[in-house]
């Protein structure tokens, strides 16, 4: 008789949690070259922001209700609109380049998808 093991579902293998997680890195090490006055006005802002994203997906997969960890996740479906927010501003004040400013909103246009696939297998698969 072969035994089946159950796998079960670890933070680093969910896909919203990789992108924000790794974009909130990227962003990090950009803002951190910035000047002081740009890292306090929009910098601390902008990396709070993004840092929220994967923060919240991390928390809501901590909880243990459904509709607890779904307003988790709702909560980093905002940080990521703010993020995109910041990353309009942090180009038109020309304090990112433009494969710099590229590569961050097309990792953020990758979210609302992979929040969403998240929100429903969470939906589907939680009974609680």
């Amino acid at each position: 008789m072969v035994e089946k093991k159950n796998k079960y579902l670890k933070l680093n293998d969910i896909e919203s949690y990789k992108i924000a997680f790794n974009l909130s890195n990227y962003v990090w090490e950009i803002v951190n070259n910035w000047d002081y006055f740009e890292k306090k006005t929009i910098g601390s802002q902008f990396v709070n922001a993004i840092d929220s994203i994967s923060a919240n997906i991390a928390e809501g997969f901590g909880r243990y209700s459904k509709k607890d960890k779904i307003r988790f996740f709702r909560i980093a479906f905002g940080s990521m609109y703010e993020s995109l927010d910041w990353n309009e501003k942090a180009k038109i004040r020309k304090l990112l380049s433009d494969e710099e400013y590229q590569l961050i909103f097309n990792e953020l246009q990758l979210l609302p998808k992979a929040i969403n696939s998240l929100i429903k297998f969470t939906n589907d698969k939680l009974t609680i």
